[in-house]
């Protein structure tokens, strides 16, 4: 299985820990790599696809550790996913070249109520040749609004925001609020709407097994069957995003992705469903 950036954090922080991390359910036998139950250990079933969009991870210190945690998911789908340990005073200098990196377009991905009215978009606009980079603050509530608030180095992003329409799913944490959604939920929405519709789909049905893998675990009860695990195999080899030929339509040079145009799906080979990314799809403005 391959490493991503999220477990070679892991192995950093548990490194630099003095004292052994006690989270809830500690004493528990878990994949290192899943963090579930061993006899309940999805690795071999996760998908990772090439996207048109990255990821930046920025984890309040122990998040990285907590079993519980889903910005895993995220590097578990796509494949240019960055993490690091977030630092008020000493920000990660690896990070900072990332989001200064021109071929990347970064927006924060947080609430617009925490943002000043000019920062905040609610469409992924990316200037011609660039890609965009989705920042996603992963802790709990209160530790990410600490991390947005003193961050200055985010300040000159747009702040990418949109309501949630429904009640997370998540069950494994309690959310301080019914509208807030786990770091994975958000995540496969804002890949949807940058026109990254596989992998928007891959990621929420990975996230629905993780859930389902893990509170299994914690009640010591048996899987359903069918089980979310059936409803991501369909999804990770069965149908995609068709590709669009129409060009979509660009403002001042830069493309434009809206949520909800024009997405039509067909089936492909699953060989094809791990290479193929959706950058062109037919989910934008069209001329």
């Amino acid at each position: 299985m391959k490493l991503h950036a999220v477990h070679h954090l892991y192995d950093q922080r548990l490194a630099a820990s003095t004292k052994p991390f006690k989270a809830r359910g500690a004493n528990v036998d878990r994949c290192k790599y899943c963090m579930l139950v061993k006899s309940l250990c999805v690795c071999e079933e996760k998908t990772t696809l090439d996207t048109f969009s990255g990821f930046a991870l920025v984890m309040y210190d122990d998040e990285v550790l907590k079993p519980s945690n889903t910005g895993r998911l995220i590097a578990d789908t796509v494949s240019d996913t960055f993490a690091y340990i977030w630092s008020r005073t000493e920000p990660n200098e690896e990070m900072l070249a990332l989001v200064n990196d021109p071929k990347w377009q970064p927006f924060v991905v947080f609430p617009a109520q925490y943002a000043e009215e000019e920062r905040v978009v609610t469409s992924v606009e990316v200037n011609e040749g660039k890609r965009p980079l989705f920042i996603m603050i992963d802790g709990t509530w209160q530790e990410a609004k600490k991390i947005f608030r003193k961050s200055p180095w985010m300040a000159n992003f747009p702040v990418l925001s949109f309501k949630a329409t429904e009640i997370s799913r998540y069950g494994v944490r309690e959310a301080s609020g019914e509208s807030q959604l786990a770091t994975a939920e958000v995540a496969a929405k804002v890949l949807s709407l940058a026109g990254d519709v596989k992998a928007g789909e891959c990621l929420d049905a990975w996230f629905d097994v993780f859930r389902e893998h893990y509170i299994t675990g914690k009640r010591q009860k048996t899987l359903p069957v069918p089980g979310a695990l059936d409803r991501y195999r369909e999804i990770a080899n069965g149908e995609a995003a068709d590709f669009c030929d129409q060009p979509i339509k660009c403002d001042g040079g830069k493309r434009i992705y809206k949520e909800g145009l024009c997405l039509v799906s067909h089936s492909i080979p699953s060989e094809n469903a791990i290479i193929r990314t959706t950058r062109n799809t037919c989910f934008g403005t069209m001329e």
